[in-house]
């Protein structure tokens, strides 16, 4: 099982369906010396917009998710979710749980 940091739009009930078939239990956490760029990304109708984590020179910066835990196929298929202008990188939240989490590419 992995732990899969999340502040956007997989805590969507409605994406978690789409993606997982069902709907994922989290918790709370922070990541820290982070912070939200806005970032568009195009899509089959148009360009849309999202956020994107991006390391901050302010340690006290924090975004705030939540934390689930998935399967490997769980988090494979989230892999194929996010387009190319995002990559899964490892960090260290606020609990000091390890958990994966898209960031800017």
């Amino acid at each position: 099982m992995e732990q899969l940091f999340s502040y956007g739009t997989l805590r969507s009930k409605e994406i978690q369906m789409r993606l997982f078939n069902k709907l994922l239990t989290g918790t709370p956490d922070q990541l820290l010396g982070h912070k939200l760029k806005s970032l568009q990304i195009e899509e089959e109708f148009g360009m849309a917009d999202y956020v994107v984590v991006v390391p901050s020179d302010d340690l006290s910066d924090t975004i705030y998710g939540v934390v689930f835990t998935i399967s490997n196929t769980d988090l494979a298929k989230v892999d194929v979710f996010e387009s190319n202008s995002y990559k899964r990188v490892r960090v260290t939240l606020k609990s000091g749980i390890e958990a994966w989490i898209y960031m800017e590419n």
